[in-house]
């Protein structure tokens, strides 16, 4: 990411501060502050630059790659001054090209202190968390090839296929074939998918002109590498060229046991559509956590870090102090895993999600962990938790895991209404976890702790569960 040595000053002099700057100029910056997507942020005449490879406390020499009406984003080239973090080595010259792994520069005992602080300082900006007690990071079992799901975009053409991800402020596709942060077995797909993308010449979609076929590659393994799930994004049913890619992918990786495409006409950034067709007999993986076993199918949504999603798995046992009489509450239940990770220690759980799908998938995972005191339903959080107050149940436990938006306000005051004696709350955003402990430090209910856990290594992204007392 830097040319030459950190030492090493440029010979080139930084532009002078002025109103207007344009793309390739050089500026000493000094940055105070990460954004929730990793980049150093700086101060540049009253405007934000979003500096890519700086950290807080460090001035670097930038040069600015980007100028736009709202942002300013600039390329680190050389340190002028060091902060107390510990920088490192990049593990690939993949990692300087692609730079989305934002944190990668640090030791990881660094980047567990930029989380922890960004986690506190979430917290510190609500006056009723002030004082809220946030634990050191748990580290993530492994700090590469951690992760056993990517979802990954396609670009080039079926002679030079590229997958990967989007290159900033573009539709350019940059291949990270060889990505160490992904499971190998993740690795060792792609490079077989664009390999069958070659031999039966499968057309590349185009966003700029709307014409090919193949999108996107959305590939999930299982934490031993024993099993693999790939589904194939296309802009159109085309049931030949994909069925020819299909087996040559199982012909080249035996481990790649569900196949599936999926159609995605639409115009948008959205992955997946909305029909699969399947190639194999087999629909879905079967992952494991503790000693529960979750069948996950191409929609389910399944963290993407299995040993960290088990430490998360235990702190909410740990911390739900369940003696087999409670009646629990999941909220936002997805495919049912703390549910049923819960189930043998409480007397009746009840999960709760949007999506009609996740339910099915979650009623599939009691049957197959032979669960009876498990029941999941579909709908709206606020209304369903509306009509159990209503229906006056008695609830010792509520679980609540939202999406990175957050918890809706309605099913924040209906949890509060319930009155269960403990709330825990599992979030991948500390913003809106912020946001909404604040909400229910107004509903009656105090944050006690908060247990950062490390589900995205050499990423600004950081888990977090807090525990909630009625007071």
């Amino acid at each position: 990411m830097f040319s030459g040595s950190m030492k090493k000053k440029t010979t080139e002099a930084p532009s002078r501060i002025r109103d207007n700057v344009a793309a390739g100029s050089l500026l000493e910056l000094s940055v105070t502050r990460l954004d929730d997507d990793g980049y150093g942020i700086a101060d540049f005449n009253g405007r934000n630059v979003k500096v890519t490879g700086a950290f807080p406390g460090e001035s670097v020499r930038a040069r600015i790659t980007h100028v736009g009406k709202e942002s300013i984003s600039a390329r680190t080239m050389g340190l002028t001054r060091p902060s107390h973090l510990k920088r490192v080595a990049l593990p690939s010259k993949l990692c300087e090209t692609c730079a989305n792994c934002t944190l990668m520069a640090l030791d990881y005992a660094s980047q567990l202190l930029v989380k922890l602080e960004l986690v506190r300082g979430c917290l510190a900006a609500h006056r009723s968390l002030g004082e809220v007690a946030v634990n050191d990071v748990i580290a993530s079992p492994r700090q590469l090839c951690s992760r056993t799901t990517a979802k990954l975009a396609v670009g080039g053409t079926f002679r030079t296929p590229r997958i990967g991800i989007y290159r900033r402020h573009s539709h350019e596709v940059i291949d990270i074939g060889s990505c160490p942060l992904h499971h190998p077995l993740i690795n060792t797909i792609v490079a077989a998918v664009k390999e069958g993308i070659r031999r039966g010449k499968v057309h590349v979609y185009s966003p700029e002109t709307g014409s090919g076929l193949l999108r996107y590659l959305v590939i999930r393994v299982s934490e031993d590498g024993s099993q693999a799930m790939v589904v194939f994004v296309s802009a159109y049913r085309s049931y030949n060229e994909l069925h020819h890619l299909a087996r040559h992918l199982q012909t080249a990786v035996p481990q790649v046991v569900v196949i599936a495409q999926n159609e995605n006409p639409s115009s948008g950034n959205v992955i997946l559509g909305e029909r699969f067709h399947f190639y194999t007999p087999q629909h879905s993986l079967t992952a494991r956590i503790g000693e529960i076993n979750l069948a996950v199918s191409p929609r389910s949504f399944f963290q993407v870090n299995t040993g960290s999603a088990q430490i998360i798995y235990e702190k909410v046992a740990e911390w739900g102090m369940l003696t087999g009489k409670e009646r629990v509450i999941d909220v936002y239940c997805g495919i049912g895993g703390i549910a049923l990770y819960l189930a043998g220690r409480a007397e009746e759980i009840t999960g709760i999600e949007a999506v009609e799908a996740a339910v099915s998938d979650a009623e599939k995972n009691a049957r197959l962990n032979g669960t009876r005191n498990c029941r999941f339903v579909a709908g709206d959080a606020g209304e369903l938790l509306a009509e159990m107050r209503e229906d006056n149940v008695t609830v010792d436990l509520v679980v609540i895991n939202p999406p990175r938006k957050g918890c809706e306000r309605r099913a924040l005051d209906e949890i509060a209404k319930l009155k269960p004696a403990r709330i825990i709350y599992v979030s991948c955003s500390p913003w809106t976890l912020a946001r909404d402990l604040d909400i229910l430090s107004r509903v009656g209910y105090r944050t006690r702790e908060v247990q950062p856990v490390d589900m995205f290594p050499q990423t600004p992204h950081i888990e977090n569960i807090a525990l909630l007392t009625r007071v």
